[in-house]
């Protein structure tokens, strides 16, 4: 078998499956479009959902892809295996309702054993089957492949609960008696068993029924093909390597790092972890950085932060204590660059975000070393020689500390860690993060009602918004077709149409539908596109209507107008961040409705209100300029060459729709839009939030409602002049910032004279201290108007020596607050501060916590303070009797 490089070994699998009639999908975003249920694209299939579910019917029922995909459910296990992966791609093809498994067969046959194709060898192949999945065993029969090289195996049926199901057959490679790591007589020592040596690089799933809630099986309306080819895997096999890191699609990474680090890979087993963790998580956040996801404390972002800050914890583990990460992007770049040439384009603000996240890193890798020493002394104190699994998952959830590390400072201090109690806390935040998630199942099943609805409708809404004669073809109401509509909600297909479904965002149109005698017979209130492109119509039909008959469809102008203006605005938004903020803004979902428009990008940071203002004045230049708009229909390498701007990784078609506005913007939309510029009249920003990690939107309006939201806060300017009998607008920040000054001035008086009556206090709260059993005690109730205030007393008291043990107690507000300090000798001694506060801190029905030396507690109940007072004495009582 020839050896071949991975760009190579991709191609040849497109090409395969292009040769038999299959469209190539593009790799999509790693960050799923429209699908909550996943936090990840995590496999070839996930893209290719809304076809299997029927919510789309495919131009073309032959699909193959190579999807770059993400699995986090075991990180641990990277760089301990020979193919544990986080980022990997997928290859796979795809039959919806088309072929099914006498071609899916005999193309993989001819695929891995042909000399125009893979040539692989026949007699290294082996495939498994379902022992009840006659028909594939049969079919593998009828190739040229060893009939002993069949085997019959129980788990080959692919099942995700309720939902399509099906047999499946698994292909693997033998790769000799050397890579044999069992017994002969090892139960798992045969191909589909746990072992070395018969690799799989291929499942075909025959996707035929549909797993129904009460357990049992019914055969899909449509079969489906769907399989998956793991690219790192079988580029192991071409590439004669021991495992998938020795492969083009990781060892220049590892080279890399050899420079940095000094050390070679191979010569150490613990090392060789680090090389392949690094290797492994550099290609991860490279792909997510570049899709758009960034480095955050919650969802896909903390799975980036987590990736990173490991790879970084095993570069120093490899001696390389820079930051370096961000070195590797270009090298993730250059290997890949065949297929995602997106990724050295890019490559500057990938590096830019992952060099910034490197350095905050540094900054908590130092604040969780302090944590960790705190928590050995405490530890120590305690008598204990076991860091709790508590704490050092605290370490790693709030510093990334790595368990590993958290073990070898505790072993230097002659400290263990528990690890089982840190697994148990791991697998309590898993089960947060899938209770957080969407239940919803993660792929419906077909509907043939939908999915056989072919009959043509033409839209026709670009150009006209009213329809005379339109022809009313398919009615569905109360889940059935119909040829009569009944008064109530149905769904209806015309002929013809001028009603836009909602579809990019532009939320659907609205208006009504009049028969032959002009009277209205119904209102649409919503459009949605059926699974094959057509328009359908939800209506609330006032009478009865006929399949057959023709009707006048017309949309509300009104309604439309304001919706088109909104949309022609965000086109003008999405360029004008990229020329403000950069070009790795990318749009990340959009919303139009007539009353306003919402745009959420993809942007690393904050957006100060300066670019703000800059931006808006840029679109309203563009409004004032009064630039065509056109729309141009051609196909997607023709719009691309004019230089359109692809949004989300869409699917397109053969035909595509080009908006341009002038030279300045040119977009694939389907949307409808102004004639010109000036007829959105105005632009206004309303709000810019962030939203998620690496996620901002912002929210605008236009035309009619730009000038009422500027209307509106000039009455709110104005009633704030009134306020401030100021006489003219313009002098409104002038007297502000006086104000402010004064209110500043006033608050530094009252700061200072609350800190004398402190110091007052403090200088006369040695009057209450009593000795119990040989410690001095003060338990005190003082009047202040803060916290700040008690924690300032409690500072003084430390330079004093009034007494060895402190209480102080103040209403503040509706709610008490209480402090507690203990002398250094005396913690030594086992007296501690957060002790004594979670002992009295129950008596104003608080709680609180802290050091062994100071603590502090909150509680609803001011009233009994005196109670918790009498409780610190009592404490001290039973720590001394």
């Amino acid at each position: 078998m020839e050896r071949k490089s991975s760009s190579e070994i991709r191609r040849m699998y497109l090409d395969f499956f292009k040769s038999k009639g299959h469209i190539i999908e593009p790799s999509a975003s790693l960050v799923p479009q429209d699908d909550p249920t996943l936090l990840w694209i995590n496999s070839g299939v996930a893209t290719m959902k809304k076809y299997f579910d029927g919510s789309v019917v495919p131009e073309v029922p032959r699909l193959t892809s190579s999807q770059k995909s993400i699995r986090t459910n075991d990180i641990e296990n990277v760089g301990h295996t020979a193919r544990h992966h986080t980022l990997f791609e997928m290859l796979g093809n795809f039959s919806v309702g088309d072929y099914f498994k006498e071609e899916a067969i005999h193309w993989a046959w001819e695929l891995l054993t042909s000399k125009e194709w893979y040539g692989m060898d026949p007699e290294k192949l082996y495939v498994t089957v379902y022992p009840k999945d006659e028909e594939a065993k049969k079919i593998w029969l009828e190739t040229p492949i060893d009939p002993s090289h069949i085997v019959e195996v129980e788990d080959n049926f692919w099942d995700i609960g309720e939902g399509p199901s099906g047999p499946d057959s698994e292909i693997f490679y033998d790769r000799g008696e050397a890579f044999n790591n069992l017994e002969d007589d090892d139960p798992e020592n045969y191909p589909g068993g746990e072992n070395e040596r018969w690799l799989e690089i291929w499942n075909i799933v025959f996707s035929q029924f549909n797993h129904k809630p009460d357990g049992t099986y019914e055969p899909l309306p449509h079969k489906n093909i769907d399989t998956g080819m793991g690219l790192e895997r079988v580029v192991s096999v071409f590439q004669d390597a021991p495992t998938n890191f020795e492969t083009d699609l990781f060892l220049p990474i590892i080279h890399e790092v050899e420079k940095l680090s000094g050390k070679k890979y191979g010569e150490n087993k613990e090392s060789d972890i680090s090389f392949k963790v690094i290797a492994d998580h550099a290609r991860a956040i490279t792909f997510a950085i570049g899709d758009g996801a960034i480095p955050s404390n919650e969802g896909r972002g903390y799975v980036i932060r987590r990736l990173l800050r490991r790879a970084v914890m095993h570069g120093k583990q490899l001696g390389v204590n820079e930051t370096f990460l961000y070195k590797m992007v270009p090298v993730v770049g250059e290997i890949m660059k065949d297929y995602y040439p997106e990724v050295l384009a890019d490559q500057d603000y990938i590096a830019k975000v992952i060099k910034s996240e490197e350095d905050r890193f540094s900054e908590t890798l130092t604040d969780g070393l302090e944590l960790l020493n705190t928590i050995i002394d405490e530890t120590k104190t305690k008598g204990s020689d076991t860091i709790s699994g508590f704490d050092a998952f605290r370490l790693f959830d709030t510093y990334g500390f790595p368990l590993e590390l958290a073990k070898e400072y505790a072993s230097d201090k002659g400290l263990k860690v528990d690890e089982a109690g840190f697994e148990d806390e791991m697998q309590k935040q898993k089960e947060r993060a899938r209770s957080a998630r969407s239940t919803e199942k993660s792929m419906g099943v077909q509907s043939d009602l939908l999915t056989d609805l072919k009959t043509e409708s033409k839209y026709v809404g670009y150009d006209t918004l009213r329809v005379d004669d339109a022809i009313l073809e398919n009615v569905i109401q109360d889940g059935k077709l119909t040829d009569i509509v009944e008064p109530g909600e149905a769904r209806v297909l015309f002929n013809i149409t001028p009603f836009y479904a909602e579809m990019g965002g532009q939320v659907a149109d609205q208006g009504e539908i009049r028969d032959a005698n002009g009277e209205i017979v119904a209102e649409v209130i919503d459009v949605q596109h059926a699974p094959n492109g057509q328009n359908l119509h939800t209506i609330k039909a006032l009478k009865k209507m006929h399949s057959g008959a023709a009707y006048t469809l017309e949309v509300n102008r009104a309604f439309h107008l304001k919706v088109e203006k909104n949309h022609t605005a965000t086109h003008l938004l999405d360029q004008a961040l990229r020329d403000i903020l950069g070009d790795h803004t990318q749009q990340a979902g959009s919303l139009v409705e007539p009353g306003y428009l919402r745009f959420d990008f993809t942007h690393f940071g904050q957006v100060t209100n300066e670019d703000l203002d800059r931006v808006e004045k840029i679109i309203n230049e563009k409004i004032y300029d009064g630039i065509p708009v056109t729309t141009v229909e051609t196909d997607l390498e023709t719009g691309k060459k004019m230089g359109a701007i692809a949004l989300f990784n869409d699917k397109y078609g053969k035909k595509v729709r080009v908006v341009g506005i002038g030279d300045y913007s040119k977009e694939f939309c389907g949307g409808t839009h102004v004639k010109n510029t000036n007829e959105i009249g105005l632009f206004k920003i309303v709000s810019e939030s962030g939203v998620g990690a690496g996620v901002r939107r912002i929210e605008a309006v236009t035309s009619q409602a730009a000038l009422e939201f500027l209307n509106t806060e000039e009455n709110l300017l104005k009633q704030t002049a009134g306020l401030l009998k100021s006489a003219q607008l313009k002098d409104v920040p002038t007297k502000t910032e006086q104000l402010q000054s004064n209110v500043k001035a006033l608050t530094q008086k009252v700061s200072q004279l609350e800190a004398k009556i402190a110091k007052s206090q403090a200088a006369n709260i040695g009057d209450e201290m009593v000795e119990i059993n040989g410690v001095r005690l003060i338990a005190a109730d003082v009047q202040v108007s803060g916290m700040d205030q008690l924690r300032q007393m409690a500072d003084d008291w430390k330079n004093k020596d009034q007494s060895d043990v402190l209480v102080l107690a103040a209403k503040i507000g509706e709610k008490a607050n209480l402090i507690a300090a203990v002398k250094d000798d005396f913690v030594k001694k086992g007296l501690k501060a957060g002790d004594l506060i979670k002992a009295i801190a129950p008596k104003v029905n608080g709680g609180g916590g802290g050091r062994p030396n100071m603590a502090q507690a909150g509680g609803s109940n001011p009233d009994n303070i005196k109670a918790a007072l009498q409780a610190a004495r009592e404490w001290l009582e039973s720590q001394n009797g």
